[in-house]
């Protein structure tokens, strides 16, 4: 039931080349970066990867991206990485875009062995007619292109059927855990890691904290150990490690003057 894997080099060792990773975080926010570092430097390459989005030019899945390790991606968003667009238009990377509700809901799907479903959204648009260009030629036309959907009427309400997601190997990143590899998540982190975890065959996370076996209350736990096969505790270091994606500052007002004897009199 000790799930604790000595290191994260360990932990990653058996993910091959080709293989798919659903990978959690939401932006730069509670991404796996111990994890996809260390499947950088063990030089896995041809991934297909399902995440929310590629992390940016020198950070989280956008390292693997610019080393030339990924090969697809299935993700809802394609910002704040230069590259990414940059492979994707001149035919490098295949890329499946997919409405974030529904990507979240295919990860959730897969993991409760969901083979599929039908939502309304994409309906009208080329998520269900199919035509969205997931690879360019050299020469800029559409090599390769999304399939149409099969839709169906409920209540009257024209739906898109959607396909369960399922991976070989799944990156998270938790708050805390326990060495049977229940979790909890804090924040922005809860938006795709559960969901990235459900999905994978064998999941792997990164813990920021490790705590005995019952230390977790139950009703905190936000995923249970059945999904989780392997941990990697961070040390203090790697924990507080958490960079900002984009820093928003502004300026605080002027305060009022104060008035004079003068304005007073007056």
């Amino acid at each position: 039931m000790d799930k604790v894997i000595g290191s994260a080099a360990q932990a990653v060792a058996d993910i091959p080349d080709g293989a798919s990773l659903a990978v959690g975080g939401f932006g730069l926010s509670g991404i796996p970066d111990v994890l996809i570092a260390a499947l950088h430097a063990k030089g896995a390459g041809g991934l297909s990867v399902v995440s929310n989005n590629c992390g940016v030019d020198d950070h989280g899945l956008g390292v693997l991206l610019s080393a030339g390790r990924i090969a697809r991606v299935t993700g809802s968003y394609v910002g704040e990485n230069k590259e990414f667009a940059r492979q994707y238009l001149s035919g490098e990377l295949e890329v499946e875009l997919t409405p974030q509700g529904t990507l979240a809901e295919r990860l959730r799907a897969g993991g409760a062995g969901i083979p599929a479903f039908y939502t309304p959204a994409g309906v009208g648009t080329q998520v269900a007619s199919g035509g969205l260009p997931w690879r360019y030629a050299p020469d800029g036309t559409v090599a390769v292109a999304s399939p149409a959907k099969e839709t169906r009427d409920f209540d009257g309400r024209p739906h898109v059927l959607e396909h369960g997601i399922r991976t070989d190997f799944a990156l998270v990143r938790a708050w805390r855990g326990d060495r049977h590899g229940n979790l909890v998540f804090r924040r922005a982190a809860a938006n795709f890691n559960p969901l990235a975890a459900m999905a994978g065959r064998v999941t792997i996370a990164e813990v920021e904290e490790l705590v005995e076996p019952g230390e977790l209350a139950p009703d905190a736990v936000h995923l249970p150990g059945v999904f989780v096969q392997r941990l990697v505790r961070l040390t203090p270091e790697q924990a507080a490690a958490k960079r900002i994606e984009r820093r928003t500052l502004t300026t605080p007002p002027t305060p009022p003057t104060p008035p004079t004897r003068e304005t007073v009199r007056s």
